[in-house]
């Protein structure tokens, strides 16, 4: 019994007790009728729900299998995910009704997403061809809910009312809308009508932003250094995405020209544009909230005078206690409640250009932004200033910066981080009379650069090595670097047995070589470095798996190189051995300068051999090349001698042997005789010659007549398509020969008398079977029909080959 039980049961037994006394009291009857609760807006979720779908969504995005993949195909998995059944995990849908989830037409999905789907293991499709051998019916089980089935803490181990909610969230976002028989319509969802190219994008891109939104309507953005040219938000959308920047400003330019996703400015306590929010109003509206006003009302705050200096914004903050799950890519992530915003890591003056009047950042004691720079309150001059002058008097604009550009820049200039960079004197040179700097296409791309490492993982790995050499290039040379690398990772996962090591082999290669060097602090020129000597494999034997003799697929000595080594220490004691058994009386140093000698000349004729193999080679090529030619050359001759030939029948010139007239004419004339040896067989006794002769002239003679009255109506309305007529004509005589014999043939003697076996034989095994008994005789009926037709004509056809042979046998009796 439990505390609260025992409690009740004590008052209850023993009323007059010692102490206060605990009475029972019943709750009072609620006035009026009790609230009916009905089921909320789809995008209406809470914190656990968003929470449980996003986590579920990220690790079927996440799985095994789907690198690399189409955004159609991670879509397609959501998709059947969220309609499959709790209790036999199995769902089953068409693929026009997928491809309408999905925004694209039925035969992409079948061409292109089906496939992919089988072919990376995480969903097993089984499919029914339709009509013309597409996949038409699909039965698909989500092998990694499959496997999370009864895991308990799993975020694809989702209940029963997880998988409608979550389903009811696709509805709403991109249902493609439905006409009920009874007259129902359900609408579409909010990308419903939007099909085509980059649809399935979008619509992943909308469920991903509704999974982090609050209720607010606003999608929590991603923390650290983005570009500033795209905005915080196109990188958010990126990041969930997995993809660049660009596409990610791509996607969200869509979804605003829709009125899905809108970016709002935040007005700062001056009254000043700043930050920027992303709110998706869809989510707000459902919460009953306008996130687009609230956006606009969360103001930037005035930060007390201690916490002034623009440099402690960019530093980290303190772990706050969200309890929402952060975003996919793991980078640091702050929101305005538990921590400063990602946009708050910039000065926290407005955007301007390079040229500027003196602005105030923030309200402070004195309204002078240089006090929280220790500048006792001065105003700060404008950024221009002595600019153009140098210390010396001169014009230098390298030593025209002011005072107060020594503590911290005031415009938001990138440092010289990189002494050894190789385009300094391009600063210099990008500078205009007036001293006021002019931008350069170097300079731009050098103020983009990344600090770290690329995020994918087996960069990191594989240029761990030389982190101080990446810090050190520009903007365009890690771009390139990081192409370099993406390539040899590449080409050396493609040469081995486990493709995964592939960034380990790349990273220890560049261990060695900075070994060799003497470490990174002795690398002047970091960008030819790792492009001309870092990354490249230097091969020293004609393995191409050979790299300064390592084996790169298993690591040991090259095989083939101590190969090398060993042919040629054999071929240097040889030749010592011949010195000294011609020339016995040599010393030393004329001994070692014959042997060096001999050495040579031996060196020297393997040099010419090689060439002359070599030549060898190329010659054979040229002469396959040149017997290709010719043959080519023959076969283009003879094509256009045989399409120049006249025709054999008619003699019209450049009828390739056989004009279109006397080609239907043979065809016609094939098909007659088909029809004839049709009719014969089944009338005619297949022993009598003379019977098989005569039946034959009197049938092609009635069927050459029927054709030509045919042909004669015909002719009447279109004299130009005669023998395309008769051909057609003939065809179905054949046809209808053919029918009419096989009917014939399945009412004979034998096709009755198999047709009762297999009936009889049915019936034994199944004794109250009749109908699948009548069903099993019809079909034998009609094989033995087959049978016996084919075998006749094949009587037939024998029986004349003698008769033109003039051997034909006497007919018996």
């Amino acid at each position: 019994m439990s505390g609260v039980a025992a409690s009740t049961a004590a008052l209850i037994d023993n009323p007059g007790g010692g102490g206060s006394r605990r009475r029972l009291r019943s709750v009072p009857t609620q006035a009026g009728p009790a609230p009916q609760r009905g089921p909320t807006h789809p995008l209406a979720l809470g914190r656990d729900a968003r929470a449980r779908l996003g986590g579920a969504a990220r690790a079927l995005m996440d799985a095994p299998g789907l690198e690399g993949v189409s955004d159609a195909v991670r879509l397609a998995v959501i998709v059947l995910a969220s309609r499959t059944p709790s209790s036999s995990g199995v769902v089953e849908i068409r693929t026009p009704e997928l491809g309408r989830w999905l925004g694209l037409s039925a035969s992409y999905v079948a061409s292109e997403v089906v496939p992919a789907l089988r072919r990376s293991g995480v969903v097993d499709v089984e499919t029914a061809p339709g009509e013309y051998g597409q996949d038409i019916g699909l039965k698909c089980k989500v092998l990694p809910m499959w496997a999370a089935r009864g895991v308990v803490g799993h975020p694809l181990a989702l209940a029963k009312k997880e998988l409608a909610t979550l389903l009811r969230l696709l509805e709403a976002v991109m249902a493609p809308g439905w006409a009920h028989r009874d007259g129902r319509v359900t609408p579409a969802g909010l990308l419903g009508s939007r099909t085509g190219r980059a649809a399935a994008t979008d619509r992943l891109a909308l469920l991903l932003l509704v999974l982090e939104a609050r209720e607010n309507g606003r999608v929590r953005q991603c923390g650290g250094t983005v570009d500033t040219r795209r905005g915080r938000a196109a990188a958010t959308v990126a990041r969930l995405l997995g993809c660049t920047v660009s596409r990610g400003e791509r996607v969200l330019e869509r979804l605003e020209d829709r009125g899905l996703v809108v970016r709002v400015r935040v007005g700062t306590a001056s009254g000043l544009c700043h930050r920027t929010r992303l709110v998706v109003p869809a989510v707000a509206a459902a919460h009953g909230r306008d996130g687009i006003a609230d956006a606009r009302e969360d103001r930037l705050m005035a930060a007390e005078p201690e916490f002034s200096d623009p440099a402690l914004a960019a530093g980290g903050s303190d772990v706050s206690g969200s309890e929402i799950d952060p975003q996919v890519n793991g980078a640091p992530l702050a929101d305005e409640a538990d921590g400063p915003d990602p946009a708050l890591t910039a000065a926290l003056h407005s955007d301007h250009p390079p040229v500027v009047t003196p602005v105030s950042s923030l309200t402070l004691s004195s309204g002078c932004s240089g006090e929280g720079r220790g500048a006792e309150g001065r105003r700060p001059e404008c950024a221009c200033a002595r600019e153009d002058k140098a210390a010396d008097g001169g014009t230098d604009v390298a030593g025209s910066a002011p005072p107060v550009a020594e503590r911290g820049p005031l415009r938001g200039e990138k440092p010289r981080e990189s002494p050894a960079d190789e385009r300094d004197g391009q600063r210099a040179a990008g500078a205009v009379a007036g001293g006021r700097p002019k931008a350069v296409g170097w300079e731009k791309a050098q103020q983009q650069r990344r600090v770290g490492l690329p995020a994918d993982l087996g960069l990191r790995v594989a240029l761990g090595p030389v982190a101080g050499l990446w810090e050190r290039l520009s903007g365009w040379q890690q771009d390139q670097v990081e192409a370099a690398v993406k390539a040899e990772v590449k080409r050396l996962a493609g040469m081995l047995e486990r493709p995964e090591v592939a960034p380990q082999l790349l990273a220890d290669r560049l261990t060695d070589r900075l070994e060799e060097t003497g470490g990174e602090a002795l690398v002047d020129r970091p960008f030819p470095w790792l492009i001309r000597r870092g990354l490249v494999q230097r091969q020293a034997c004609s393995d191409r798996r050979c790299d300064d003799g390592i084996r790169l697929d298993t690591g040991g000595e090259c095989e083939n190189c101590n190969n090398i080594v060993h042919i040629r220490r054999a071929q240097r004691a040889k030749i010592a051995a011949e010195v000294d058994r011609e020339l016995p009386g040599l010393g030393g140093r004329e001994r070692r300068q014959v042997l060096e000698e001999r050495l040579r000349e031996h060196t020297h004729r393997e040099a010419e051999q090689a060439g002359a193999r070599h030549d060898q080679a190329v010659a054979e090529v040229e002469m396959r090349r040149a017997a290709a030619a010719r043959r080519r050359a023959a076969e283009e001759v003879a094509a256009l001698e045989r399409r120049a030939a006249a025709c054999v029948e008619c003699g019209l010139p450049g009828a390739a042997g056989l004009c279109p007239e006397c080609t239907y004419r043979r065809r016609t004339d094939a098909l007659v005789q088909e029809a004839v040896d049709l009719a014969v067989a089944v009338r005619a006794d297949l022993d009598d010659p003379a019977q098989i002769a005569a039946l034959s002239e009197r049938c092609e003679a009635d069927t050459r007549g029927l054709l030509d009255d045919v042909c004669r109506r015909q002719a009447a309305t279109d004299q130009g398509l005669m023998a395309f007529t008769a051909r057609e004509v003939a065809e179905r005589i054949r046809d209808e020969r053919r029918a009419s014999a096989h009917s014939r043939l399945m009412r004979s003697e034998e096709a009755e008398a198999e047709a009762e076996a297999v009936y009889d034989t049915v019936l034994r095994r199944r004794p109250r079977g009749h109908q699948a008994a009548e069903e099993a005789a019809d079909e034998a009926r009609r094989r033995t029909a087959h049978y016996l037709l084919e075998r006749k004509l094949g009587l037939l056809q024998a029986q004349r080959a003698r008769m033109q042979a003039g051997q034909a046998p006497k007919r018996a009796g």
